[in-house]
């Protein structure tokens, strides 16, 4: 069925949540997130505060906004299909600190204007090129919000029970921290976080954070040479100057794995750098985890100072447990087919909520959104994509 595509109105009410929800600054703060502080920023309990409000004006009296900022609600199922098995529907509140998401300003083009991003009789939701636009993840929640709406509008439609929940600090990879799992009753999920109409994602990359610390020997640096100095700073830079060039984020795709730089700080007694290891097989983990540690051993040698490696695992391809619950997937296909919206098989280069919660036993692969040029100025929604996810949801809820 295309429920929400075809119809104006309903197709009028999502864009005017993806903007309503674009512009509520909700970003997210990775360096306050890996010290423990959850959510990492208040704006997100602001914004949960607003969308929890909209579920109890639809009537929705089970949502509730937890401690921990998780919005959660539970719908029961209609008529033939109440006894259905649940499913859970989620999306995150979340945007990236990386460009800000603060005075959102969507710009909306039609005509011509949008034909430049897709076809024709499509509408463009774009950033103005001062922020970010949220589309990652509020296109992914507006989807969510329209499907709800038009089901409490349409009581004929029957549907199966089913299970919301919108998070917080996804995008700093604390997404799943805090999820309240004593609520959630569904055997399984679909995670509303993809790009390009047809994504459908099984698989993701294995995760792990990697700290490097380079600790060397400080001294007046008028006597730099008698006294031994050994700068932490040069250590680092040594380090990262030996990490090949052929695993960088940039030079990678596909199923290639990558080794990230992505901070680094330091004074000549001590410096550091966080790294993100990515790869599709844990045998590329491993060989990313062995190739870290021998170029820190070379620097140790070679400088004289220390250098201290410390790897943590953040989340795992979610390929070998979908793989083991395959109606997960089937039910998602047939979704894909009612739509008509032919199916991208796509490894996510990244990973989402979905990922750590296939982990801990609720098989979720993850759906595209419509959104495009995530986390940067140039990002950019088609509201006809959106639609057809919105399509997709209710296709599940329906059947």
């Amino acid at each position: 069925m295309n429920l929400i595509s075809t119809n104006k109105d309903y197709k009028q009410k999502l864009q005017d949540t993806f903007i309503r929800y674009a512009k509520t600054w909700s970003e997210s703060n990775g360096e306050a997130a890996d010290k423990g502080i959850f959510p990492s920023t208040p704006q997100q309990r602001d914004f949960a505060k607003m969308v929890l409000q909209e579920l109890k004006n639809l009537g929705i009296e089970s949502a509730v906004l937890t401690d921990d900022c998780y919005i959660y609600a539970s719908i029961a199922g209609t008529g033939k299909l109440s006894n259905k098995e649940s499913v859970l529907l989620l999306a995150h509140m979340d945007t990236v600190d990386e460009v800000s998401g603060k005075n959102v300003n969507p710009v909306i083009l039609t005509g011509a204007a949008a034909t430049e991003f897709t076809s024709d009789n499509d509408v463009i939701i774009k950033s103005d090129g001062s922020t970010l636009l949220g589309g990652d993840d509020k296109a992914g929640m507006a989807a969510i919000m329209t499907s709800l709406e038009y089901l409490l509008e349409h009581k004929d439609v029957e549907h199966r029970p089913f299970e919301i929940i919108f998070s917080p600090d996804e995008e700093t990879g604390h997404g799943m921290d805090k999820v309240p799992m004593d609520l959630i009753k569904s055997k399984f999920g679909y995670t509303v976080d993809g790009g390009e109409e047809g994504e459908m994602e099984t698989e993701c990359f294995n995760a792990w954070a990697c700290t490097v610390e380079f600790t060397g020997k400080a001294c007046h640096t008028g006597d730099g040479k008698q006294n031994g100095m050994i700068n932490a700073n040069l250590m680092m830079a040594k380090f990262i100057s030996q990490l090949p060039a052929d695993k960088r984020p940039e030079t990678t795709e596909g199923h290639e794995g990558f080794i990230a730089i992505m901070k680094t700080a330091g004074s000549i007694e001590s410096a550091s750098c966080d790294l993100l290891l990515r790869a599709f097989t844990m045998d590329e983990i491993n060989l990313e985890k062995r190739l870290i540690e021998k170029i820190g051993a070379a620097v140790e040698e070679e400088t004289g100072g220390k250098v201290s490696i410390f790897f943590d695992q953040q989340y795992l391809n979610m390929k070998e447990n979908l793989d083991k619950n395959p109606q997960v997937v089937q039910i998602l296909e047939k979704a894909f087919e009612m739509a008509k919206v032919r199916i991208i098989n796509k490894p996510i280069r990244g990973g989402t909520d979905g990922s750590r919660l296939t982990e801990m036993g609720i098989p979720t692969p993850n759906i595209f959104t419509g959104a495009h040029e995530f986390h940067s100025r140039n990002e950019w929604v088609s509201l006809n994509q959106m639609s057809k996810a919105a399509d997709i949801l209710l296709n599940i809820l329906t059947n």
